[in-house]
Order: structure tokens, then C-alpha cells, then sequence
């Protein structure tokens, strides 16, 4: 059923199709003129917008063209007169129109039939770029590697809990595969056909988040030039996973809590509330009954979310599928890199077998994918991470003598901005472990700005 908002001058037409479209379903609000009607698009969202032709003023084209200016994923259905025709034909062709109804007596059907045909439209446009954003991870409980009995509850645990339509809240260390097992029930269950929506709660401030989830209308805020569908919207009949869901600040959390109890959303400056049917999977590396006891996270919202919980093992708790990992990841970069790399050196698989990984599944694979770069042979030489960092401390001499105030001895050729650089990367890198792969806490860490963070991580490519 769509958001529809009717727009005639002629009282009774306004009233007609109120009764009848509101019987099929649909959420209905009518305007008698064409000013009224840009005033409906700026504070809310339709899906359809039925606009009558000939009016005072401000005319159905008109309509039509502020339409497709500020609410462009909302389609428009013109009803036209006799002397309208060309009008609205010449709309179609334009591509500004979805269609046009004379006016008749079988007007309401026709209506109805176009409303229809444009919303399965609509519909079809929203599984058709899910299904090319998903591509790559459709295999569901395949793009999860590993056989230890670790895994084998968990990928049990998927199958279980896929079927329901409860909200699940997914409990792991960063790098463990949250969102690959998020993506996994989506795919096992009813909604695989529907959109899977994701969402780092992390990295965004709370003002952007809300506006992501929530959408927002045209004028809402500086910036916003027209209406745009939230991630809630988006994602209606399907998924929406709200990863690293500890960061959402007490205000957030609040709104989102309303959306989960009322099932419904309001765009940032809008006034009507849109129903949405989503199914909602968290996730979180951090201790949530612990926030709950020091009054960093809603108790209420806690109990909403976790009603099913699901934990992720660490790479270090399942060591046995490290090998099965390491291949796997070497079948996937060695053909990209257009290398013939056959195996894995042994003595680089038994170290990789023993390194604890406290960056997990997302560690490893950055790992092997440095060892294809760099190899040039058949067999794949790896240097575990560890061994990297004190690499690079060594070559940056750090640890050695440094010039400071108080007159220590330089060694001897030192590069000043590689060994800045050095220690800003490492400053960074001890930042994002201290606050688990989060941007945001790393940048408070630092006592530096979200912004000059970025700036900093996207330069030293972390």
C-alpha cells in the first residue's frame, strides 16, 4: 500500500477518490490546489501524487515539475480533460509523468489501476538495486567460512532464528563477521526477496544519523534542496542492520526506540508519520549490560533489541579454521592480483595458526591480501602483523635517540617526516584498537576533531 497524496480542484473528485483509495488500503491526504500540493511535497513523502491538470494558478504541470524537483522517487499520475490531452501526453513523453487519466466515468478504477502499476514499479526499482548491491554476498551461509564446531552452532543458530521475524541483537569483537552473519539471516529468510540495508552507527554524528535512518524533507535543514527516504524506508519489507549500535547517543536511542514500538517513521522536518515493515538486527562489540548499568545505553531499548542474541567467536577460539581462512582468502586475491600463487608456505601457515588476531576474520584478510601483493613466487610467504610493527619501528628508529629540548643525539641520516609520520600512523592504529575499530571514540581518544581523524586515516590508508 502507497502514501498518496490527490490534488483537485473539484471538491468532489478530491472526495471520491479519498473514500475509494482509502478502501484499497492506501494512506490518503487530498489538496484542492496546486499551491497546497508543493506545500504537501516539501513536509512529507508520497509514493504517487495525483494531480489534475487544469487548476488556478498554480496547474498540474507545475505540480508535476516541482515533483520531480523535490521529491523525485515520488511517481505522478495526471488527470486530464478533454482540452488537457496533449498536456499531459507530452508530460509522459517528457518522462515526467507515469501516466494520465482522462476524466470519465470509470475514472476511479483507472486510478486505482495506475496507482497499482506504479507502485509494483517502484517496488521492483528497490529489489532490483538490492539485488545488485547484495550480489556478491548472496550465497548466504556460504560467505561464511569456517567448519570448527564454533561455526557449525552458529551457522544452526542462522537457520533457527531466519525464519522468525523477532529484531536480533549480534554480539562480537570487531573483524569477526557481524555483518556477513546479519546478511546470512536476511538471505534464509521470507524477506531475501526484499532489501538488506546496512548502517554503521558509528560513523556518523547524531544529527546525520537521524536524517539517514529517517530521511528528510526538502528545507529541513541547510543543505537539504529536496525529500529523500530514509534507511527505515528503504529497507521496508526487508532487513536493516544497525551495526556498532553502543555508539548511538541517548537522544538517538530514544527516537529509535519510538520507531521500533510504533513501527513507523517521520522524516527530519516532516509532520506525517510513514508505517514501515522492517525487521531489525544490531550488533555490538562492547558490553551492553554494562552501558545499561552505567546509564550509557536505555535499558528499554536493550530489551527491545536483544530479544534474540547472537554471539560471534572470536578468530582466536576457533584457531582450526585459520587454515581454511587463509586459502580461501588466497583464492580470492591471488586471481584479482593476477597471480599463480599454488599454497601457502608451512611455516607461514603455523605461525599464522598461533597469532591470536585480535583483529579477527578482518586482520587476516588484510594480511594475506598484503602477502599476494607482495609475493612474487608460487608459494606464499606471510609476515604476520606483529612482526610488521616492529619492522617499521626499527626503520623509523623508533626507540633510538630523538633531538628534544634537552639536547639527546639524533641518529645518524634520520628522515623527520617519515619518522612523524611513523609515529602519527601508530598513534592512530593504537587509538582504533583502544576503542575497537571505532572512528569517532579513536578520534576522542586522540583529542582530535571526527573530521581531521578521517583526514588522517584516509592518508595513512587505514
Amino acid at each position: 500500500m502507497g502514501n498518496i497524496l490527490v490534488c483537485d480542484d473539484e471538491r468532489s473528485i478530491c472526495e471520491m477518490l479519498d473514500i475509494a483509495l482509502r478502501r484499497e488500503g492506501h494512506k490518503v491526504e487530498t489538496v484542492k490546489s496546486g499551491e497546497d500540493a508543493k506545500k504537501k511535497l516539501e513536509s512529507a513523502l508520497y509514493d504517487v501524487v495525483v494531480t489534475d491538470i487544469k487548476m488556478p494558478n498554480t496547474d498540474g504541470i507545475e505540480v508535476l515539475r516541482y515533483a520531480h524537483q523535490v521529491s523525485p522517487d515520488s511517481a505522478v499520475i495526471l488527470i486530464t480533460a478533454v482540452d488537457d490531452y496533449e498536456a499531459a501526453v507530452e508530460a509522459v513523453k517528457a518522462g515526467g509523468a507515469a501516466d494520465y487519466i482522462r476524466k470519465s466515468p470509470g475514472l476511479v478504477n483507472e486510478i486505482k489501476l495506475a496507482i497499482n502499476r506504479a507502485l509494483e514499479k517502484m517496488t521492483l526499482s528497490r529489489q532490483n538495486f538490492a539485488f545488485k548491491r547484495d550480489a556478491a554476498t548472496r550465497n548466504s551461509l556460504d560467505n561464511i567460512v569456517g567448519a570448527s564446531p564454533a561455526m557449525e552452532k552458529l551457522k544452526q543458530t542462522i537457520r533457527t532464528v531466519a525464519s522468525t521475524q523477532s529484531t536480533i541483537l549480534i554480539y562480537g569483537e570487531s573483524g569477526t563477521g557481524k555483518e556477513l552473519v546479519a546478511r546470512a539471516v536476511h538471505v534464509c529468510s521470507p524477506r531475501a526477496s526484499e532489501p538488506f540495508v546496512s548502517i554503521n552507527c558509528g560513523a556518523f554524528p547524531e544529527t546525520l544519523l537521524e536524517s539517514e535512518l529517517f530521511g528528510y524533507v526538502k528545507g529541513a535543514f541547510t543543505g537539504a534542496n529536496q525529500n529523500k527516504r530514509g534507511l527505515f524506508e528503504v529497507a521496508d519489507q526487508g532487513t536493516i542492520f544497525l551495526d556498532e549500535i553502543s555508539e548511538m547517543t541517548l537522544t538517538m536511542q530514544v527516537k529509535l526506540l519510538r520507531v521500533l514500538q510504533e513501527r513507523s517513521v517521520r522524516p527530519v522536518g516532516g509532520t506525517t508519520e510513514i508505517p514501515i515493515d522492517v525487521r531489525v538486527i544490531a550488533a555490538t562489540n562492547r558490553d551492553l549490560d554494562r552501558q545499561v548499568a552505567e546509564n550509557t545505553f536505555r535499558e528499554d531499548l536493550y530489551y527491545r533489541l536483544s530479544v534474540i542474541p547472537v554471539s560471534v567467536p572470536p578468530l582466536r577460539e576457533r584457531r582450526e579454521d585459520i587454515p581454511v581462512l587463509v586459502n580461501h582468502f588466497l583464492k580470492k586475491y591471488a586471481p584479482a592480483a593476477g597471480k599463480s600463487i599454488l599454497r601457502v608456505n608451512a611455516l607461514s601457515l603455523s605461525a599464522l595458526s598461533g597469532y591470536d588476531w585480535p583483529g579477527n576474520v578482518r586482520q587476516l584478510e588484510n594480511t594475506i591480501e598484503r602477502a599476494v601483493a607482495l609475493e612474487r613466487g608460487e608459494e606464499l610467504n606471510v609476515e604476520l602483523p606483529a612482526e610488521r610493527s616492529k619492522a617499521r619501528a626499527a626503520a623509523a628508529g623508533v626507540g633510538g635517540p630523538v633531538s628534544t629540548a634537552s639536547g639527546s643525539v639524533l641518529p645518524e641520516g634520520v628522515d623527520m617526516e617519515k619518522y612523524v609520520a611513523d609515529i602519527e600512523r601508530s598513534l592512530l592504529l593504537a587509538a582504533l584498537a583502544q576503542s575497537n575499530g571505532v572512528q569517532t571514540r579513536a578520534a576522542e581518544v586522540l583529542k582530535i576533531s571526527y573530521r581531521s581523524f578521517r583526514h588522517l586515516a584516509k592518508k595513512y590508508e587505514l
